[in-house]
């Protein structure tokens, strides 16, 4: 999955952030870090190759956006990932409860004696 991979690094994930509260122009997104602009234009290329930001030129500006429907991979993993943990924490609950449960009725019949 191209867009886990992209979005496993910091930069990135800020990038996304950044970009998730409005379009910016690279040059933008520069001022935002203490890395040089080659090094961003890295970054974004490759959330562009995972299809997770858009550019389009406006004059001579580059303007970057988020893609939302890059984004349905993620999606779909998260909500795997979520299901197989939702799965596996009612099933905690459930054997916590009955734990409870056993240790209660042992308390009332150790108090009854």
């Amino acid at each position: 999955m191209q867009s886990l991979a992209a979005i496993a690094d910091p930069t990135r994930r800020r990038i996304v952030e950044l970009l998730a509260a409005r379009e910016r122009t690279a040059g933008e997104l520069v001022a935002e870090f203490d890395v040089s602009a080659p090094a961003i234009s890295q970054h974004l290329k490759i959330l562009r190759e995972a299809g997770l930001v858009n550019v389009r030129p406006i004059g001579q500006s580059r303007v970057q956006s988020l893609n939302p429907d890059g984004f349905g991979d993620l999606e779909d993993w998260l909500e795997k990932t979520r299901a197989v943990w939702s799965r596996r924490l009612d099933a905690l609950e459930r054997e916590l409860r009955a734990e409870d449960e056993a240790d209660e009725q042992t308390r009332q019949k150790d108090s009854s004696s």
